[in-house]
């Protein structure tokens, strides 16, 4: 049997990624990175069916979900830039 669970967070910030741009912009291995150390900032919240999370969620609770990304996101750019070679952090900046 196969369970179909996923992280609410992750979801929503392949989302951002996506819309943002960043999924054509960045090297696979960096955004691998970036996704990894942003989660890690973030707490758990698994769901079962993404239909579901739309039709119950309120407004207000994700809108502050995507700030908490937002805000993770960037301390991971920090963070990533700050510990990755010169020539990798080049390749984000453009």
């Amino acid at each position: 049997m196969q369970l179909e669970i996923r992280n609410y967070y992750e979801v929503l910030l392949m989302e951002i990624l996506s819309d943002e741009g960043l999924f054509d912009e960045l090297p696979e291995d960096y955004l691998a990175d970036l996704c990894c150390v942003t989660l890690n900032q973030l707490p758990v919240r698994y769901i079962r069916h993404l239909v579901d999370t739309y039709f119950f969620e309120d407004y207000n609770e994700l809108k502050q979900m995507k700030e908490e990304i937002q805000t993770a996101l960037e301390k991971s750019r920090a963070f990533l830039k700050s510990k990755l070679p010169e020539e990798q952090t080049q390749t984000e900046e453009s």
